[in-house]
């Protein structure tokens, strides 16, 4: 699969049959916000990313392929990979759709005149190329650095501060249950 000589459409076809799937970057944004959702049971996760992909829901028959197939699309065709992609630094999360929105808007009409309020469809693989491709002298990239700089690597006292106080300006709400958090503390003294 290669998004320069390929047809998107035809990869889909290929992988999928003639399954329909919502292709467009706002579902899948959807899909990750649902996913973060921590007031959903996994279960109810599951039932509403497949409403959120599949038009005719009701048709499904093998729900596991529809889930591999639904992951597949939404990771742009790739395999999963041991590489951290580029909103995750050691775990940590660098960027939100919820959170980042004003920004990430910003970005895209900075960089490419792309208003994504009024463009009625962009392809989810589309838009994560654009989103990756995001340059580092837009306002949401230098947060995105922010957010995952490792402070404790600056030497100077200066430096390391003014770091500091950027990452807790611009920091992301901690969106992890309570037992979430009860274990990552756990974890680190283990």
């Amino acid at each position: 699969m290669n998004i320069l000589v390929d047809e998107l459409e035809e990869i889909i076809k290929e992988k999928m049959g003639n399954v329909k799937i919502n292709t467009d970057f706002r579902i899948s944004i959807l899909f990750e916000l649902l996913m973060q959702d921590n007031t959903l049971t996994k279960k109810e996760k599951v039932v509403q990313s497949l409403q959120l992909y599949y038009p005719e829901f009701l048709k499904i028959k093998d729900f596991n392929k529809a889930i591999e197939d639904m992951l597949w699309f939404y990771r742009c065709g790739k395999e999963l990979a041991n590489s951290r992609s580029r909103g995750t630094n050691k775990g940590k999360q660098i960027y939100s759709y919820e959170f980042d929105d004003d920004k990430i808007y910003s970005a895209f009409m900075q960089q490419y005149k792309l208003d994504l309020q009024d463009i009625e469809y962009l392809h989810w693989w589309k838009f994560k190329a654009l989103f990756n491709g995001l340059a580092e002298n837009t306002q949401f990239v230098k947060i995105m650095g922010y957010r995952a700089m490792d402070i404790s690597k600056i030497k100077n006292k200066k430096e390391k501060k003014r770091y500091r106080e950027l990452q807790r300006l611009y920091a992301l709400p901690d969106m992890r249950t309570e037992e979430e958090k009860e274990y990552d503390f756990a974890e680190a003294f283990s």
